[in-house]
């Protein structure tokens, strides 16, 4: 009797059981960060960091992420998400998740760290518990300085429920008439054109502690002088509250001709603000200010966070700025990258001429390519250096470049302006539809078309979010481009903050290309095929899923298959699809995704060959790169994007190999070092749930951040 072969059921890779839900999971990347709040080994100030991020976060989700759902609610639209939930059902979840994280984050300052920095010398000082001098301190200085600049706003027949704006804080008064024996409602807004803390004077302050820092919360100071402001009225209650509101702007483009004034239009609503999504109200506040609150802007009791303590903790940020460097993170500066030391004299001249040695950063590039890290590398003494000489250089034509968030005293865009000056061609694609910084776009927009810059306002139905810039120059009969390709934007601030990839380099193929995609930014092009760029929304998706496929086929002819992805979000189904297909097969995969990941890893017959880790540390990990190990010739990119539907399909993004070996190698090497962090890096489980991970008793500290940070020094 033959025996029947026991066949394996096929496993549907599209079922939702494979898939963690992108919101759900975008909250336990923020908690990751409240852990660095509430971790005892980092220090105090940069706790109170950690917090203001943690508020700051939570803030951009909700005007975005949860005004989305709740706008998909209200539409009766089913849309399920890959893991299966309706957006009725993800906003049930998420505020399920959310309450303990918000209630832990205060909990936690209030009975944490208020104490200890109170030991430090700073004390944020409650109004209730200030003596007599103190309070009379308090009172003039609400008469002097905050009493002009208030506005009470009574709600009444006569008086319609005034318009709260989007994150102000406000105060909800209720009065009785002692005439009438009226109840009556009143709305206060704390300016947010004074300090939200006042600082009380030396000799005012806590004398048997030590002493840097006193202050008292404005709030608190207008609430206890509310009877300077209804006079003949008596208080009977006051509660702090904020709103959220929605603050996403929604684009017809095809319908505009002047995508400039369609933004601007948009920005004048954001200012008004969308629909409220989210209520922050004291926990002291009794129910029928709450009601009122709840009726006047249509929320439901999910909407509402009732807070024990301060509001608004993202103003715990300014703390940073006290001179106390035992509770911060030891100072980082910077390090010139090696190659470009010998340029140090001409970084500090105006006019950027050539060093001593007679070698500038064309001459650098022309000898190799060069691969910069920042914040570890100057940004300075790389990115805006090259720009910078480029605009004074009088052999370069013409420069090119994109700009998607940029600082306000921008380095680069004075360069840009002074190689317009100086008779060079110049363009400039500005993203106006960078979330959040539309208008600080608009602005700089502007400034260079004055400069007579030409200026492009993006791509219609398009974001443009890669990195790139081109410089054009003669060298004696020929013409030579020169290309810098990063993973984060010209932004010398954040460039101190992000880790960022950025990679210089003088290839005919890769100055084609950037030409190429120019052209399409700029003009009209339906440019299908590059050099050697992965081009969203054109090549790159579907080189990515071949190259993840070409793995699993190494794999399956028993030959090594290996795939290390690092990146901020990991979200679109196919390309998990494929790394479901390519673990299946065989193939080895380390991923570190710093924030969303809807990859379920760990998961036998589907995933069990796939690791997933997050680093969340003093730097914000921005930078992305990809390794393939195809069998033996290994292949490594960076770029500005990350494996989402809105990179890969909606966005214009640059992907870039990296074909010197030495740089290779020093990338693959980078990604060796993240992967053995035992300090900032947490083990995404099968059941969606981060473990931090720890050295064991015989096994040092790794901290991948310190380890990026001595080797730049070496």
């Amino acid at each position: 009797m033959t025996r029947a072969r026991e066949t394996t059921p096929e496993i549907n890779l599209s079922e939702p059981q494979y898939y963690f839900n992108r919101e759900l999971s975008w909250l336990e990347f923020n908690q990751r960060v409240l852990h660095e709040a509430l971790d005892p080994r980092t220090p105090l100030l940069e706790r109170l960091k950690f917090l203001a991020i943690f508020s700051s976060n939570l803030d951009e989700f909700f005007m975005v992420r949860v005004a989305i759902l709740t706008q998909q609610v209200e539409a009766q639209l089913d849309k399920v998400a890959p893991d299966g939930r309706t957006p009725q059902q993800t906003l049930g979840a998420l505020s399920q998740r959310l309450r303990p994280m918000v209630t832990e984050q205060h909990r936690h300052f209030e009975r944490e760290l208020r104490p200890l920095l109170a030991e430090k010398g700073v004390h944020i000082l409650n109004y209730m518990d200030l003596n007599q001098e103190q309070r009379r301190f308090l009172q003039k200085y609400f008469e002097q300085r905050v009493f002009p600049i208030l506005t009470p706003l009574a709600v009444d027949p006569a008086h319609p429920f005034p318009y709260i704006s989007n994150l102000s804080l406000n105060l909800a008064v209720l009065v009785k008439d002692p005439l009438t024996q009226k109840e009556l409602f009143a709305r206060v807004k704390v300016p947010n054109s004074l300090p939200r803390f006042v600082v009380l004077p030396s000799e005012l302050q806590p004398s048997d502690r030590p002493q840097v820092w006193a202050g008292v919360p404005l709030e608190q100071v207008i609430a206890h002088n509310l009877e300077l402001l209804f006079p003949g009225m008596n208080i009977q209650e006051y509660s702090l509250f904020r709103i959220t509101r929605d603050a996403d702007l929604e684009l017809e483009e095809d319908l505009t001709h002047d995508l400039l004034l369609v933004i601007q239009q948009e920005l004048r609503k954001r200012r008004l603000g969308g629909a409220v999504v989210r209520l922050e109200i004291e926990a002291s506040a009794s129910q029928a200010v709450r009601d009122r609150l709840m009726r006047e802007k249509a929320l439901t009791d999910r909407d509402v966070y009732a807070i024990e303590g301060l509001l608004n903790l993202k103003d715990l940020m300014s703390f940073l700025a006290l001179p106390l460097a035992e509770l911060k993170d030891p100072p980082w500066t910077p390090v010139v990258p090696a190659r470009l030391r010998q340029l140090t004299d001409a970084l500090q001249s105006d006019a950027t001429p050539p060093s001593e040695t007679g070698e500038d950063i064309f001459t650098l590039i022309r000898q190799q390519d060069l691969l910069v890290h920042h914040p570890y590398e100057s940004f300075t003494a790389s990115v805006e250096h090259f720009i910078t000489q480029a605009a004074n250089d009088a052999d370069v034509l013409a420069i090119k470049m994109t700009l998607y968030r940029t600082s306000g005293d921008s380095p680069i865009v004075k360069a840009l302006i002074a190689a317009a000056e100086n008779g060079k061609q110049v363009a400039v694609l500005i993203e106006l539809k960078a979330r959040f910084d539309e208008e600080n776009n608009i602005n700089w927009a502007r400034r260079l078309e004055e400069a007579g810059i030409n200026v492009i306002y993006g791509v219609v139905g398009l974001k443009t979010h890669t990195k790139i810039a081109l410089v054009v120059r003669q060298e004696g009969d020929d013409i030579r481009r020169y290309v810098h390709i990063g993973t984060g934007n010209y932004n010398s601030k954040t460039a101190k903050l992000y880790t960022d990839l950025g990679l210089f380099s003088c290839k005919e193929d890769l100055g084609a290309d950037l030409t190429d995609l120019f052209n399409f930014l700029t003009g009209y092009s339906r440019q299908q095929s590059y050099r050697k760029l992965l081009v969203a929304p054109v090549n790159l998706r579907d080189r990515m899923v071949a190259m993840i496929r070409r793995e699993a086929e190494h794999a399956k002819q028993g030959d090594r298959g290996c795939i290390i992805a690092k990146m901020n979000a990991l979200v679109d189904p196919q390309i998990i699809a494929a790394l479901y297909e390519a673990s299946q097969a065989g193939v080895e995969i380390d991923l570190i995704i710093r924030g969303v990941c809807c990859l379920r890893p760990g998961v036998a017959g589907v995933s069990d060959r796939i690791r997933v880790i997050s680093i969340v540390g003093r730097f914000l990990e921005h930078s992305r790169i990809f390794h393939f190990h195809n069998n033996g010739q290994e292949e490594v990119f960076i770029g500005s994007a990350d494996w989402m539907p809105r990179n890969l399909d909606r966005r214009v993004e640059a992907i870039t190999p990296v074909e010197d070996l030495a740089l290779a190698a020093q990338l693959r090497a980078m990604l060796d070092t993240f992967l053995a962090d035992n300090r900032h890096a947490w083990d995404l489980q099968s059941d969606g749930a981060y473990v931090q991970r720890h050295p064991s008793d015989d096994a040092p500290e790794r901290d991948a951040q310190i380890e990026l940070a001595q080797q730049a020094q070496r």
